[in-house]
């Protein structure tokens, strides 16, 4: 099975192109919020879904910005030489440790001190959407030829047109999916939040995010190793590669802090 892509325009409409790079991002949003919503209202009792709807459009907003600052920042050579670029986003380059940062400052504002209710439930419900539209969204990157591997010959190949080649690889036609392997790791990740972590640590608020940053991590490590398209390189080493590092290492930490912290049943 070998993957191509296809045009990475789906249709357009009054001359303006509809990217199917945009349509994911968008299935992945709608999904992981009808996700977020089934997991609470079917398991986590104490979250106000009104709450959480409301939300739900502001995180949406601050976390593409997030992204968008994120991976702007790190190519910040390509963005200054063509700084009308910064706000094409249809033209792919976001980044999800800056789409979680982002939305994790907005959730500290928005829970903390606008709302002044506990933030850490609502983070682990938003734990399970997220794992979810990141799958769907990852096939953005298909249609846009990016987010690829070190070549390879392997049944399910993905043809990378010369245009979107690293010029170090040039010679080569098909390479490693990373996009693929990274959205079936999501997938599991949202299967082991919800059947394993999901019992384990229902009487523990901020678990179920933590090890989402923790899970999500261990899977971007990994696939990062294979990826020759990473935006910015520390010494040789993706800068994606170590701020997962990072933040495998911050969710342990939390993870066994918060399994002490808390005794009494939070969730029922």
């Amino acid at each position: 099975m070998i993957f191509k892509s296809p045009s990475s325009v789906a249709f357009s409409v009054f001359g303006y192109d509809i990217k199917f790079y945009g349509i994911m991002l968008f299935l992945g949003m709608l999904s992981g919020i009808f996700a977020a919503y089934f997991v609470s209202k079917k398991y986590y009792k104490n979250i106000d879904l009104d709450t959480l709807a409301d939300f739900f459009p502001i995180l949406i907003i601050f976390s593409i910005i997030g992204a968008r600052i994120y991976y702007v920042l790190l190519s910040f050579d390509f963005y200054s030489k063509y700084p009308a670029e910064i706000f094409a986003v249809w033209h792919g380059g976001i980044a999800i440790h800056g789409a979680i940062l982002g939305g994790i400052i907005t959730g500290i504002i928005y829970f903390k001190f606008l709302k002044k209710i506990p933030l850490l439930p609502y983070a682990d419900v938003i734990s399970y959407g997220l794992a979810i539209g990141q799958s769907i969204g990852r096939w953005g990157n298909f249609f846009n030829q990016e987010a690829f591997g070190t070549p390879c010959n392997l049944p399910w190949k993905l043809y990378i047109e010369p245009a979107f080649r690293p010029s170090t690889f040039m010679q080569y036609s098909y390479f490693h999916p990373a996009f693929l392997y990274e959205s079936i790791w999501d997938i599991c990740v949202f299967l082991i939040l919800f059947f394993v972590i999901r019992k384990w640590a229902k009487n523990r608020y901020g678990i179920v995010f933590f090890s989402y940053l923790g899970l999500y991590s261990i899977g971007r490590i990994i696939i990062e190793n294979i990826r020759i398209d990473s935006v910015l390189n520390v010494q040789s080493v993706p800068i994606a590669l170590l701020v997962s590092v990072l933040t495998l290492l911050i969710s342990v930490f939390a993870i066994i802090f918060l399994t002490y912290k808390y005794k009494k049943p939070a969730i029922t």
